[in-house]
């Protein structure tokens, strides 16, 4: 999975933030939910790690031979996490809310600006090294970004949920104040 991909989603979130007030942002369809700005910082956060897992790859060639799970193969053959609701772990909850949308803006862009960075290490690196996803066994360089477009991309199903619910919570809020 290359870069441009990568952008190329990155772009789609960049974009789709026009559509949302911050008051929007914030709002959870559940107690036990994220917002949709949670969804972003959890996005933005995880891709950081991607990306500084990415970087370490092509500074050694550390664990060159091991592999990744099985379930991480099929992952990555298919380019897509499974169509399921993965329950992320405890630490999940402190997930903050957006002070704001350019907040939001620039932390996507200088994600952007750090695979720029990372496009032009993985040219030049003569190595190859693996690091350790904490669940899917190891991953190359070119395994972490793919597996960062796999990452947003099935939070789009997450982001279509609350979308629904903004949208169901509009048309009750229209119809309350038509009465």
């Amino acid at each position: 999975m290359s870069i441009e991909s990568l952008n190329q989603t990155i772009n789609c979130w960049i974009k789709a933030l026009e559509n949302y007030t911050l008051s929007e942002l914030g709002c959870k369809p559940s107690p036990a939910s994220w917002s949709l700005g949670q969804v972003y910082f959890h996005l933005i956060d995880n891709t950081r790690y991607y990306i500084e897992q990415a970087k370490i790859c092509l500074a050694t060639d550390d664990h060159i031979g091991d592999k990744a799970s099985p379930e991480a193969i099929t992952m990555l053959a298919n380019n897509e996490f499974p169509d399921t609701m993965i329950q992320g772990p405890d630490t999940n909850v402190n997930v903050p809310q957006p002070t704001s949308k350019r907040e939001l803006v620039n932390s996507l862009m200088e994600l952007k600006n750090g695979l720029g960075i990372l496009a032009t290490v993985m040219s030049d690196s003569p190595y190859r090294g693996k690091t350790k996803h904490p669940g899917l066994g190891y991953f190359c360089a070119n395994d972490w970004v793919q597996f960062a477009d796999m990452h947003f991309r099935h939070h789009l199903r997450q982001k279509n949920r609350i979308d629904d619910f903004l949208r169901a919570t509009e048309a009750r809020s229209d119809a309350f104040l038509k009465l």
